[in-house]
């Protein structure tokens, strides 16, 4: 049974969304897209490289996997994350067996989230990450179906946005590791506890 990671960027009050860019998701009239910019350092992105250097697929809700490809495989530098995005093993999760997937090995996980992806994490080894795709974690969260979280847990507090957790069962987490950057940003991995 493979284990299923989500690897999220948040804020000190758990807001999710919008991390990268002023246009990312500006759903529910969001103003405070980008908010992460200018938090990166040596530190995070050591980290990043060790993760993605790791054998793994990934999952990926259907908006993030077009955004998130589609940003990365359009820049103009090269940079290694697009490469590892591109060679790596993707399942998409999207309510429509129709969806188009425009990037090489992608594979479509079509129908409800939730029983979706209890049958690929029971058919399958590969260790998978989610990044991004806060609908999709929210629903695997409330499922039991999330094994570990990689936050990195960012010290701006925005108040308001749409949150990584949402209504859910109480869950325990075990701190096996976390990492300070230079720029105060936390990094903690947590074990779901059973």
């Amino acid at each position: 049974m493979a284990t299923i990671t989500a690897f999220q960027s948040i804020t000190t009050d758990g807001v999710m969304q919008g991390l990268g860019r002023p246009d990312e998701d500006d759903r529910g009239g969001f103003v405070h897209g980008g908010w992460g910019q200018g938090y990166q350092d040596e530190v995070s992105m050591s980290f990043a490289a060790e993760g993605m250097s790791e054998e793994g697929a990934f999952l990926f809700g259907r908006r993030t996997y077009e955004d998130l490809l589609g940003f990365w495989t359009t820049t103009s530098e090269p940079n290694p994350f697009a490469d590892v995005l591109v060679r790596s093993t993707k399942y998409v999760v999207s309510r429509t067996a129709d969806t188009y997937l425009a990037f090489p090995n992608s594979h479509l996980v079509a129908g409800d989230a939730v029983d979706a992806v209890r049958g690929l994490k029971e058919r399958t080894i590969e260790p998978m990450t989610i990044m991004g795709s806060g609908e999709l974690v929210r629903s695997l969260h409330a499922a039991s179906l999330i094994d570990e979280y990689l936050l990195q847990i960012h010290p701006i507090v925005l108040g308001s946005g749409t949150r990584l957790f949402g209504p859910a069962d109480r869950v325990d987490l075990e701190l096996v590791r976390s990492v300070p950057t230079t720029t105060g940003v936390i990094i903690a991995h947590y074990v779901v506890r059973r």
